[in-house]
């Protein structure tokens, strides 16, 4: 079913706020900062109006071969294009822990090993669900939708966080890393409100597909506002030294160390000094025959 004026306007206003934020993240040099985002807003911008055009010519085709080449072309290019943007999120959300845990090395290397432990625990979780199902290119989609599923629920995860540390990791709710993470917060509950409607959505004009694109729009024009508006220079953290924070920062930057070695001595055997004792006993005692003689 082709889709109606209004979700192509919606459509048409998405692929625009991709290219300006592509278009941003080049200007003001923020893929230097976030160059895993500055790639998936790339691709997005590209591939969106791409995909566009295979969508618009197979409801358009002049006859079922054109229909079929534009179809095919549109369903791989989609998934394709789903692949890369899922391992790019997977980047992205080590580059807002990174970022926001600038401060606290210690305690930022902690957290991204957590989250690649996680990551990876959730990538065989999905792998172990669909384990089962018969071996073909038709599970492709099914893997890539719950390993999306899987970064979703990660992505919320780091905004809660973030949310919960605003005050502890001195952190301003203006930073761009936490700009990031609240749009991507956005976009995934909409990717889960569509993963639990997908049974009950019939075309692509169904009013939950309204609501999955409004809230794109919505990430959008957050990560375009976060983009424009200038963002508060951080400021150095200075933090008592008997501070919680400050002593989880250096518990967590002294795991894996080894650090230097220390030589310990064995103890003393008790015998050693009785032997001394007797040794000079002797020396005595010859130096006094010693001297009877000599008198």
């Amino acid at each position: 079913m082709p889709l109606n004026p209004a979700m192509w306007s919606m459509t048409a206003a998405e692929t625009l706020l991709w290219a300006v934020l592509a278009f941003l993240f080049w200007k003001k040099g923020l893929r230097r900062r976030f160059p895993a985002t500055g790639n998936y807003l790339a691709l997005r911008a590209i591939a969106t109006p791409i995909l566009l055009l295979f969508l618009y010519e197979r409801y358009h085709a002049a006859s079922h071969a054109l229909y079929v080449f534009f179809a095919r072309a549109y369903g791989f290019g989609f998934m394709g294009i789903y692949f890369v943007a899922v391992v790019l999120m997977f980047f992205i959300c080590a580059e807002i822990f990174r970022s926001a845990l600038a401060p606290f090395p210690g305690i930022a290397r902690l957290a991204i090993l957590v989250f690649c432990w996680a990551a990876a625990v959730s990538v065989i979780l999905t792998l172990a669900s669909i384990s089962f199902a018969p071996i073909s290119w038709h599970i492709l989609p099914d893997i890539l939708y719950s390993t999306e599923h899987s970064v979703s629920i990660l992505l919320l995860c780091v905004l809660a966080f973030l949310c919960l540390s605003l005050s502890a990791l001195r952190l301003n709710a203006r930073d761009l890393a936490f700009g990031i993470a609240l749009g991507f917060g956005v976009m995934s509950s909409s990717d889960l409100i569509v993963a639990s409607w997908g049974p009950r959505i019939v075309s692509l004009n169904d009013p939950v597909e309204f609501v999955y694109e409004a809230l794109i729009l919505l990430s959008l024009a957050i990560w375009t506002t976060y983009s424009i508006l200038p963002e508060p220079a951080r400021k150095p953290i200075l933090v008592p030294a008997n501070s919680t924070i400050y002593r989880w920062n250096e518990i967590a930057s002294a795991l894996g160390h080894t650090g230097t070695r220390v030589v310990v001595q064995q103890p003393a055997n008790g015998f050693f000094l009785s032997d001394v004792e007797r040794v000079v006993e002797k020396a005595l005692a010859r130096n006094m025959k010693d001297r009877k003689s000599e008198t």
